[in-house]
Parts: structure tokens; C-alpha cells; sequence
């Protein structure tokens, strides 16, 4: 049986681009509903400047409380050496560094060209790994760019060698802003494929904003990805991305893989039930679609034609 690993995002990409803070209580609840669902790797924070983020401002905080429990990997995202050093002085088990593979994106991201990100990138993973902590480069954009439009192939091969130069101990595409296809998945992937060491995991964040989501995940199990980034109840965005609506929802994909005979070590039902208890302490409605049509075979309290 094929098996993909779930990296659950809501914590972190999830809660970024919220106009309603969860309390840091909260925040903790999520990733302990989480655990109890089975998720094993959770990215849980961003050590980023909190007037850029104010949703993460209490990054520190968080992590502190979070439950420490066997076989679950807490990640947190970092910029710069800053946020690294944040990082580690909290605990995580992983850093996720984002390259974003367009020049204007990576300029209002993070203030830097797509190369100056690469160098920075090459150094924190010298320094994690010198802390023995794991390393995950985050190639936001790597579909198209809210600024630039689409990147060509040229630019995304380039930007993933020099990315397979830094040495992470694991490699991220993510579509950024939702414009991704299922052939785009099976074309970039492919690129990575040929580029990276084999003994490399490989990983994609995908986003729904215009409801490809869940077929690029198909294509990404074919394509021979292994882990997938999602978010409980789809929430997420990203506040330096204009339209970058939520991620694709963990809850969704958990079905789809359960009705695929894909294995992912998720209770589809538990998930289901954190989305309906965010979706409360957010306030709305979030996109995932189980929170409302639920499992099936279930039970069917009617049908209509």
C-alpha cells in the first residue's frame, strides 16, 4: 500500500493570514487535536518579526506549551539567522526556510532577491544542521507568481539546483498562490526528481484557491511525492500574497487517500471535528468540504436526486 506522510500547516500557514487571533491556548489545542488524530509532523510557528506577522507573535509561547509526545516533529518557519537562533532556543525538531523562486514575490516576502534567499537559505541550513535539527527548503512560487505570473521552467530548474546545492535534509515545491495543475505537478516534480539526491524526501504545499487542490495531490502521490503539506479546514493564506486563499484542507485529503487505499495514519473523523471546532473559533466558514458533506459511507440521513 502506497503511504504519504501529512504535514499539517494550520497552526502556522493557517492562522497567518486570520484577521481573528487565536489566543496562544488555542494555538496549542490545535496542534494537540492534531496529534490525537495521528498527524506526526506539524509546522507549528513562524520565528518572523511580529509586526510583519502579528499572528505569530507568540511564537515562543506556543512552542513552550505545545506536548511533547514520541514520534511527532514540531517545525517552525525562519527567514534569517534571527529566527533560526529563535527557533532552536524553542525547541523545534525542524526548520522550514523558504526560497521564493521570483525575484518581486521573494522582494516583499522577504525583502531579498530570489538568490540573496538561496545564500541566506545555504547558511541557516549549515547552522540548523550544526544543531542538529532537520532542514526543509520551501520553494514558494514555484507555479507562478502573484507579480510575475508564471515561471518558466528555466527559472524553476535553476532556482531547485542551487536550492539541491544548499543541502537540505528535505525539498518543498509550493504553489503558493493556487494556480497549479495536475500536469504542472507531474512536470515540476519531474524537474525536482532528476535534480535532487534520491535518498532526498520531497514535499509539496499546495493551495486550493481555485479548487485544483486535491487533484494535484493526486498527481503528486503518482509523481512520487511523499509528503504533503494540508491544513485543518483549509484555512490559510499568505499576507504577502494578494488572492493566496487557503491551503488545501487535511480533512479532504485524508478522504481522498482513505478512498484510494492510500495510507496516511490520519483519523479522518478527529480531523473533521478540529476543522468544525477552528471554523468556531475563527468565525466562519472555512473551504474544506467534509466539515459539511462528511464521510462516506456514513451515515446518510437522506438523498435526493
Amino acid at each position: 500500500m502506497t503511504t504519504i506522510q501529512i504535514c499539517e500547516v494550520s497552526p502556522r500557514d493557517g492562522l497567518q493570514n486570520e484577521k481573528t487571533l487565536l489566543t496562544t491556548d488555542e494555538k496549542i489545542e490545535l496542534v494537540t487535536r492534531s496529534i490525537a488524530a495521528g498527524i506526526k509532523r506539524i509546522e507549528v510557528t513562524s520565528f518572523v518579526h511580529p509586526l510583519k506577522v502579528p499572528q505569530m507573535a507568540d511564537a515562543e509561547a506556543v512552542m513552550a506549551g505545545v506536548p511533547r509526545v514520541a514520534g511527532v516533529s514540531y517545525a517552525g518557519l525562519v527567514m534569517n539567522q534571527r529566527g533560526l537562533d529563535r527557533a532552536l532556543a524553542a525547541g523545534v525538531d525542524e526548520v522550514d526556510i523558504v526560497v521564493v523562486a521570483t525575484d518581486t514575490f521573494a522582494g516583499k516576502n522577504q525583502g531579498v532577491t530570489s538568490q540573496e534567499s538561496i545564500r541566506i537559505a545555504s547558511e541557516l541550513v549549515a547552522a540548523a544542521r550544526a544543531a542538529n535539527v532537520a532542514t526543509t527548503i520551501t520553494v514558494g512560487a514555484a507555479f507562478g507568481c502573484p507579480f510575475e505570473g508564471d515561471v518558466s521552467l528555466d527559472r524553476i530548474t535553476a532556482i531547485i539546483a542551487d536550492v539541491v546545492a544548499a543541502g537540505p535534509d528535505e525539498i518543498s515545491l509550493a504553489d503558493t498562490i493556487g494556480v497549479a495543475v495536475p500536469s504542472d505537478i507531474t512536470q515540476r516534480v519531474a524537474i525536482l526528481k532528476s535534480l535532487a539526491p534520491a535518498s532526498t524526501p520531497l514535499r509539496l504545499h499546495l493551495h486550493d484557491t481555485r479548487h485544483t487542490g486535491v487533484a494535484n495531490a493526486v498527481a503528486a502521490v503518482a509523481a512520487g511525492i511523499s509528503v504533503l503539506d494540508s491544513s485543518i479546514g483549509g484555512a490559510g493564506g499568505c499576507p504577502f500574497a494578494p488572492k493566496a486563499t487557503g491551503n488545501v484542507a487535511t480533512e479532504d485529503l485524508i478522504y481522498l487517500f482513505n478512498r484510494m487505499r492510500v495510507s496516511t495514519g490520519v483519523d479522518l473523523d478527529l480531523i473533521i471535528q478540529a476543522a468544525i471546532w477552528l471554523e468556531e473559533r475563527l468565525g466562519k466558514v472555512l473551504p474544506g468540504a467534509l466539515s459539511r458533506a462528511g464521510d462516506f459511507p456514513g451515515e446518510l440521513l437522506g438523498a435526493s436526486a
